[in-house]
């Protein structure tokens, strides 16, 4: 029990490292050639787990190997648009200007159920809105709309927005999180004169956040905005 025991650890640490080397994608995101990867080496990392006569260093050598196809493809497909048209595919448009593209549909095997409904995940329930719909490589859907049904921007309609930037958390749970206070350039003394007028002691504190207009919004350990 103790050999499977160290097996596992050891192979769960050594996945860990091999998908960091791999990226941070997504399942969703993965390229065919990267999905092939990742079940493979899910499928020789658990043949030591399940065969415990099986030597584990010949799992962690084909582990490495893998590892290597697939960081050596990523480098070739990077320099060569032909590797990486051939491993990857093709963007295709599936719909043009409200008009669906039949033969791209055929070819790629896509029903009307999957169109219907990865447009529907993008909140379009009229093909005839659409502008172009892209089937990426990676298998997700990119809409354009048409003109009248785009969401209008702050540009369009000659807008100025106060940029807040991103709300940075810089107290959890009642502990103050040094490192994001010295991101977003919080001053300490004037977290407490807010936490003091508003009478909540730090250690009752939920959270903190903080923008880049140094706007202070307090949440209490009741879940409340104080």
């Amino acid at each position: 029990m103790y050999v499977v025991l160290m097996r596992t650890l050891l192979l769960f640490i050594i996945i860990v490292l091999v998908m960091r080397l791999m990226g941070k994608r997504q399942i969703g995101q993965l390229q065919p050639a990267e999905l092939v990867v990742t079940i493979l080496l899910s499928e020789v990392a658990s043949q030591p787990m399940l065969e415990p006569d099986l030597p584990v260093l010949y799992s962690v050598v084909s582990l490495m190997l893998l590892t290597g196809f697939e960081l050596l493809l990523s480098f070739v497909s990077l320099k060569s648009a032909k590797v990486r048209s051939i491993l990857q595919g093709n963007s295709v448009v599936i719909i043009r200007d409200g008009v669906i593209q039949y033969e791209q549909i055929k070819r790629l095997r896509y029903t009307m159920d999957d169109i219907l409904e990865a447009l529907r995940q993008k909140d379009v329930f009229d093909i005839s809105e659409v502008e172009y719909a892209v089937a990426e490589t990676n298998g997700s859907l990119s809409v354009f709309l048409k003109p009248p049904y785009r969401t209008v921007s702050n540009e369009e309609i000659r807008c100025t927005v106060k940029d807040t930037g991103v709300a940075i958390a810089v107290v959890e749970d009642g502990e103050l999180l040094e490192n994001s206070i010295l991101e977003s350039g919080l001053d300490v003394a004037a977290l407490n004169r807010v936490l003091k007028k508003k009478g909540i002691a730090l250690e009752n504190v939920l959270l903190v956040t903080v923008n880049k207009a140094n706007e202070i919004v307090i949440y209490g350990k009741d879940g409340k905005q104080k």
